[in-house]
């Protein structure tokens, strides 16, 4: 087995595949020292600087004195300390939701997410170009996944017209594409939404904290934020903190609560972290 595996990795090595990590010394920037150097950092998704910010570093610092190192159980057990919901509120107040739900990555909120919402019986319609982690949490919700080329509204529609499913509906876009940085067309898919009977699920990691007259986003920067009903989020990004989330409204995130596996199964974030998305927000 262990030569089956050398092969691959000499394949992709080969192929020019192969990926291996570089470590970036001292705190995020927009300059790092890079294998020795100093380097202008542009890969970052660090865009407002504020993974290094002395607020932020110094709620981190008081929740650990207050608080511990870490919350010692997943939500549902023992695992929801204060400032879960103390976040959970602020993220709501922010995004103008009735509720939120704080998971510990994009990658498990997508998955989460999209598992509880979506099953077999069930369609997601997909852009082609959504990020790993939504078509991930598409696949494994065991729903039928449909993937419409991409921003092709026309395209989005006949598949609407077209495909059968005596189940939930679910449209899932990024709002901001992270490889081309491209926004969806959400007031076009939001009238789809609406005329099909369809949820909408904007994952809006890349533009949260930079788009919008209040840096709430893709929703807020086309003008239907109301008619989004899962707006998904990180705060590693443009909050420079970590974790991710879900707003939406209170019956949807008490769902997810119940349903998104994901959140059920890990251990809560810790105190340092949830100060410090508190601080960014």
């Amino acid at each position: 087995m262990l030569e089956e595996i050398r092969q691959e990795l000499d394949e992709l090595k080969r192929l020019g595949l192969y990926r291996s990590m570089r470590q970036v010394q001292g705190a995020q920037g927009s300059r790092v020292v890079l294998d020795g150097k100093e380097v202008v950092l542009f890969c970052s998704n660090n865009y407002l600087g504020l993974a290094d910010h002395p607020l932020l570093k110094e709620a981190a610092i008081r929740a650990v004195e207050r608080f511990g190192t870490g919350s010692g159980a997943a939500r549902l057990v023992s695992g929801t300390m204060e400032l879960h919901g103390e976040l959970e509120r602020r993220i709501a107040a922010f995004k103008g939701t009735e509720a939120a739900l704080v998971f510990n990555a994009g990658y498990a909120a997508n998955v989460g997410i999209i598992g509880a919402l979506a099953g077999k019986g069930d369609v997601i319609f997909s852009d082609r170009l959504n990020h790993a982690s939504i078509v991930d949490g598409a696949i494994l919700s065991r729903a039928r996944l449909v993937r419409y080329p991409h921003n092709d509204l026309a395209a989005l529609r006949r598949l609407l017209q077209n495909t059968d499913c005596q189940g939930r509906r679910l449209i899932v876009t990024d709002g901001v594409f992270s490889m081309d940085g491209d926004l969806a067309p959400l007031a076009g898919i939001k009238a789809l939404k609406e005329e099909f009977g369809c949820l909408l699920m904007v994952d809006d990691a890349h533009g949260c904290g930079v788009l919008g007259e209040h840096g709430r986003g893709s929703a807020e920067w086309c003008g239907v934020a109301d008619g989004v009903d899962i707006q998904m989020g990180t705060l590693g990004k443009a909050l420079g903190s970590f974790g991710a989330y879900a707003a939406a409204k209170q019956e949807i995130i008490e769902y997810l609560v119940n349903r998104a596996r994901s959140f059920i199964f890990s251990t809560s974030l810790p105190p340092a972290v949830l100060a410090a998305s508190i601080a960014a927000l």
